[in-house]
């Protein structure tokens, strides 16, 4: 099953951001370890990981 990530404001709402799936959960966090400043610095405030419809985990703060 697909992972992706959703995004999310300071407040809690959805906001757009890359729109890419994973194979699996180790592929999606290397990215993420990757990618985090970016979108912390594009709006960004939190993730969530997703399989499918599923909560993997989250929502998770980006904020140092």
């Amino acid at each position: 099953m697909a992972l992706r990530w959703r995004y999310q404001d300071l407040d809690g709402d959805q906001v757009s951001g890359p729109d890419i799936t994973f194979d699996d959960q180790a592929d999606a966090e290397e990215w993420l370890a990757r990618e985090w400043r970016g979108l912390l610095d594009g709006g960004v405030a939190a993730v969530t990981l997703f399989a499918g419809v599923s909560v993997v985990y989250g929502p998770m703060s980006l904020r140092p």
